[in-house]
């Protein structure tokens, strides 16, 4: 399971929000759905490369250009991230092999290394030195530029809202998807983490064959809505397989599950009926539960 990528503690995420705010107002962006991210990227003053470095094509023209050291710097970096931000120059290279929703959360989470001004002082440093941030500072860095791209990619709570006035079912999640035009997985995520009932959400790793047990599917994200945390214990398992109480889920063989329902255990040790949906979206899987007595079609 990967490591929780958003937390920081609160003083840390009202100081991302303020300065995602302010580009949000800067751009006139406040309360456009979607959010439009060409406009953001001229409030901040930055362009999005006219070729993608992470071509090997490219990475030659971009050695020519930056020097050697620039380029051996994305040398490195190719295969491990999709974006870079080159704040000296005030570009962003942006993988354009990813698909549409996943190329805006990219373009936000660099500008969120840009807008944030102890972040930007600190890239043109170590862009300008032969030392390293360090592991623990870059992990931080990480997660500001994540919540400062949530926090714009959603319209602050926008997203949130609309979502309480809509179905609690995967359904809406999709709608809310095509509306805000990011992926799918962000979308999921973002429902699931701000609704008011209690819900949950796993993405799985695609899920593989496996003799003994039918098929194997590792955990990759959990999340949970607050209400969800107060009353039931987070799944803990690393791996889906038939035998878990949500391997019924996982289309295995097949592109999606429709609802379907299972028995939960609060922390009280009463039981209760959920009703869960998944989707195979050929990148990973995508698993959304919620109580019977919650779920609305």
């Amino acid at each position: 399971m990967r490591p929780d990528d958003r937390s920081l503690s609160r003083s840390e995420r009202e100081r991302v929000e303020q300065h995602a705010l302010a580009l949000l107002h800067k751009a006139d962006a406040w309360g456009r759905i979607p959010v439009p991210v060409d406009d953001l990227l001229d409030a901040a003053k930055l362009k999005v490369a006219p070729y993608s470095v992470f071509d090997p094509r490219a990475l030659a023209a971009y050695a020519i250009a930056a020097g050697a050291k620039a380029a051996k710097t994305v040398k490195r970096a190719v295969g491990k991230i999709f974006g870079i931000l080159d704040a000296s120059e005030e570009i962003i290279h942006i993988d354009d092999k990813s698909t549409q929703g996943k190329q805006t959360f990219l373009k936000l989470h660099e500008t969120g290394h840009f807008q944030l001004p102890h972040q930007r002082k600190a890239f043109r440093f170590f862009e300008d030195s032969k030392d390293e941030l360090d592991p623990a500072i870059a992990d931080l860095f990480e997660r500001e530029a994540n919540n400062f791209a949530t926090f714009i990619m959603f319209n602050g709570s926008m997203f949130t809202e609309r979502a309480a006035d809509l179905a609690l079912s995967f359904a809406s999640v999709k709608k809310l998807q095509r509306q805000f035009k990011v992926s799918l997985y962000a979308a999921l995520r973002e429902y699931t983490r701000t609704h008011r009932f209690p819900c949950f959400a796993l993405c799985l790793e695609l899920p593989e064959f496996c003799q003994i047990s039918g098929f194997t599917a590792q955990v990759r994200r959990i999340e949970a809505s607050e209400q969800y945390d107060l009353e039931f214990e987070r799944p803990q398992a690393q791996s889906i397989t038939p035998r878990h109480v949500l391997g019924t889920l996982v289309p295995f063989g097949r592109r999606a599950t429709r609802p379907t329902t299972f028995v939960l255990t609060d922390k009280a040790g009463q039981p209760h009926e959920f009703v869960g949906e998944a989707l195979d979206t050929t990148f990973n899987v995508l698993i959304f539960a919620c109580p019977v007595s919650a779920f609305r079609t």
